[in-house]
């Protein structure tokens, strides 16, 4: 029963996930990680194949067609019985229907396979990580057949050119949800463990709540210049280091003590490994700081000593004497120093491993002009100072 029960999607949607009744041209779902985007993509595609002739794919690399849209948990061939199941000829890039329609499956990373092919609809996954805009206008240029051409877009919102002009558009259907809309199919673990850290984040409004954000002027990064570097797992490092920037006082009040953990591949790279910033007294942050040490197998901690001078060195040995530790000084102003940084950002030279919300939120929104300090941000800074560019002007260092 349960197993019939997932192929009748007209009893299990969501009334966000239907098709909307009237006479629309794109589709727009803009939700948040969990939300079930793959799931409704799938299942419209299903339906348009009874009817039509063409019904094509565009993922936003060749990996992410097969193995989300079609392959996936939610995609195509999961969520379609026996009888509706299409064939899916890899060698061919398409599906082929049991009703005779064809889906021809593309990527945007190639959008010059697009030119000349026709559609009468389409499915376009995660259009805000489209490398090339290209693809979604020879997409549109090749939407041209039958008597309603249509396509449905899903994906996670980036404040894109093109996800921007898409929700402008009046002749578009715009679907806005988030990842708790879907709770009651989703892991408990998966909002007890994870989801609770990005929760009021920058990026957890983004991925989560599907808010589009716009960039905050004379910030030195942005969240979509992050996500273009993210990684899943970093190579084999050569260095790595842990950047704190203790706070000034323990105090209720207090700032949070920024403690970043970075490494140095052989690639040249630079690569954001965790962040453990915290509030805490002395002795919390200093214990924090060596068990990131410890965990990440770290050469050396890089703390600032402006605010505390011996003290934070001696902190730290009150945990650990045998940390090898640099004291750094600034004589520079915050934003001096993480231009560098960010410049390397810029050239495509650092990466996150994994996702970070409190860190990537003061990166991308802090601005000189704010009376807030941004400990993480600092921290990372002196981290990836120490591994890319060494001792910078402006900066004293001096090995304990």
């Amino acid at each position: 029963m349960a197993a019939t029960a997932h192929y009748r999607w007209g009893l299990t949607a969501r009334e966000s996930q239907r098709l909307p009744s009237w006479d629309w041209f794109v589709w727009v779902i803009l939700a948040g990680r969990g939300f079930g985007k793959t799931r409704t993509g799938a299942e419209t595609v299903r339906q348009w194949a009874k009817r039509y002739r063409y019904v094509n794919l565009i993922g936003a690399t060749a990996d992410d067609a097969r193995d989300i849209m079609i392959q996936g948990e939610s995609g195509i061939l999961a969520i379609c019985p026996n009888a509706e199941r299409p064939a899916y000829k890899k060698n061919e890039r398409k599906l082929v229907w049991p009703s005779g329609c064809e889906s021809l499956i593309f990527t945007a990373d190639s959008p010059e396979r697009l030119r000349g092919k026709q559609s009468d609809k389409l499915w376009m996954d995660e259009v805000g990580a489209w490398r090339y805009g290209e693809a979604y206008d020879q997409a549109m240029l090749g939407l041209r057949l039958g008597d309603k051409p249509q396509a449905v877009v899903t994906t996670t919102p980036r404040p894109t050119p093109l996800i921007k002009s898409l929700v402008a558009d009046s002749r578009n259907h715009v679907t806005r949800g988030s990842t708790y809309d879907n709770r009651a199919n989703l892991a408990p673990d998966f909002f007890g463990k994870i989801i609770t850290k990005y929760e009021g984040t920058r990026l957890g409004r983004q991925e989560l709540n599907a808010e589009i954000l716009e960039d905050t002027p004379g910030a030195l990064w942005t969240l979509a210049r992050l996500d273009s570097l993210r990684i899943a797992k970093a190579p084999l490092l050569s260095r790595i280091v842990v950047g704190v920037d203790p706070a000034a006082t323990s105090t209720e009040g207090a700032d949070d003590t920024g403690i970043v953990v970075a490494g140095i591949g052989s690639d040249g790279q630079g690569y954001v490994l965790d962040d453990l910033s915290l509030k805490a007294s002395p002795h919390g942050w200093a214990t924090a700081a060596v068990n990131g040490y410890r965990r990440h197998l770290a050469d050396r901690i890089i703390a600032e000593a402006n605010n505390g001078g011996e003290m934070v060195s001696h902190t730290i040995r009150t945990v650990d004497s045998t940390v090898p530790i640099t004291l750094v000084h600034a004589s520079r102003g915050k934003q001096t120093r993480a231009e560098p940084i960010a410049a390397l950002y810029e050239q495509g030279k650092v990466h996150h491993v994994g996702a970070f919300g409190s860190l990537e939120d003061e990166m991308t929104t802090w601005t000189p002009n704010q009376p807030k300090s941004p400990d993480r941000m600092d921290a990372l800074v002196w981290a990836l100072t120490e591994l890319m560019l060494g001792a910078t002007q402006g900066t004293r260092t001096r090995p304990r």
